[in-house]
């Protein structure tokens, strides 16, 4: 038995993890550029010098090795043979099952987007951002993001509200504050409403209260390099950063699945990709049955890897793959030393008050959650 996996990010980890368990004598291919995986969330961290480029990139050999995982270095550019067949540019990977947890890509077509910095693009992105932060006498400095109108659930918000007010309180700390003007824009009247309407309304009332301008509900239509342009008006910028929308990757222009409207690999309930058969979906690659406040985050990926793997496993038995997973968020948004819990699942919502123990529990989690990378 093949089975294979696109991917090295959270959906793709726990896919193999949990392939594994299910079948020990299974031959398990990983399809990746590199053997590295990146801890995203601690991104925000970096900026405020909190984590180092050592901290946010992990080799996975080891792990690769310890499950008996074959690491196939590649691009995928396409998917043949009804998903039997991975190409890449490094050769083809022929499968008895698939999974595609590669993640999505953003979209990039506003004009001057070239300006922006996008925080979730990596590690690079982060260093920028803390570079550019330490050579800054003062300014304005622009913070947002966007989403995929064809895709309501394409969005990434949180780290860009954590990347506001850690920069707030980053520049407090300085005290370089008062040499700065911080404005946020989005161009949602309600930035932030998948968390639920108490969490925006909490955000809105902490940047009032640190002074930060709150520049939304107007549709942005570009970028310069000194300004950030909507309908309803343009303000000057500094520093411009920048969260785009999401879509799928590049290579389902080469693969015969079906995709949603806003170019995510179309799945059902159970993770599995419309009309095919032994090939699943996890993370932001896919396109799912959802509320209409489901989030795009690696706890989800998780999530959704682990129903894939139990359902393909099922499928290839001639088991129904009847594995579903609940939809929550769950986000814990940091601000240096401080965080708030929200939470949203389909019969609750709530928001914590700023708290240092949260900060720290967040922290905890991410010791926690990399320790397997660590082992050698």
């Amino acid at each position: 038995m093949k089975l294979t996996v696109i991917g090295a990010g959270f959906g793709a980890l726990t896919a193999i993890r949990r392939l594994r368990r299910l079948r020990p004598q299974a031959e398990i291919t990983l399809i990746a550029p590199e053997p590295t995986f990146q801890y995203y969330p601690s991104l925000i961290w970096v900026p405020a010098g909190l984590r180092r480029r050592e901290d946010i990139l992990y080799d996975i050999q080891p792990l690769l090795k310890r499950l008996d995982v074959r690491f196939h270095a590649g691009r995928v550019t396409g998917v043949s043979d009804d998903g039997r067949r991975v190409i890449t540019d490094g050769g083809e990977v022929e499968n008895d099952g698939l999974i595609v947890a590669s993640g999505g890509r953003f979209l990039k077509k506003l004009p001057g987007i070239e300006h922006a910095i996008t925080l979730c693009e990596g590690i690079d992105a982060a260093e920028a951002i803390r570079d550019r932060l330490a050579a800054m006498k003062g300014g304005t400095i622009a913070i947002g993001f966007g989403g995929n109108p064809k895709e309501p659930a394409a969005v990434r918000g949180g780290p860009m509200f954590e990347l506001l007010f850690g920069i707030d309180r980053l520049l407090r700390k300085q005290g370089r504050r008062e040499q700065f003007q911080l404005v946020f824009f989005n161009p949602s009247p309600r930035p932030g409403n998948r968390m639920g309407e108490s969490a925006v309304d909490r955000l809105l009332e902490r940047m009032q209260k640190f002074d930060i301008e709150a520049r939304i509900g107007a549709r942005i239509t570009r970028f310069e390099a000194d300004r950030v342009v909507t309908e309803q008006g343009e303000f000057e910028a500094d520093l411009i950063l920048f969260m785009p929308g999401m879509t799928g990757p590049a290579w389902l222009e080469n693969a015969s699945f079906p995709t949603s409207p806003g170019g995510l690999v179309d799945a059902d309930e159970h993770t599995r990709v419309k009309g095919f058969e032994r090939v699943y979906v996890a993370g932001d690659s896919g396109s799912y049955p959802a509320p209409d406040w489901a989030p795009k985050q690696a706890h989800m990926a998780d999530l959704q890897a682990a129903a894939a793997a139990e359902n393909l496993v099922a499928e290839i038995d001639g088991q129904p793959g009847d594995n579903t997973f609940k939809w929550e968020l769950v986000c814990v948004m940091d601000m240096l030393d401080r965080a708030v819990l929200v939470f949203r699942n389909d019969k609750r919502q709530w928001v914590t008050p700023p708290c240092r123990l949260l900060h720290w529990g967040k922290r905890f989690f991410e010791w926690w959650y990399l320790r397997d990378l660590r082992r050698r």
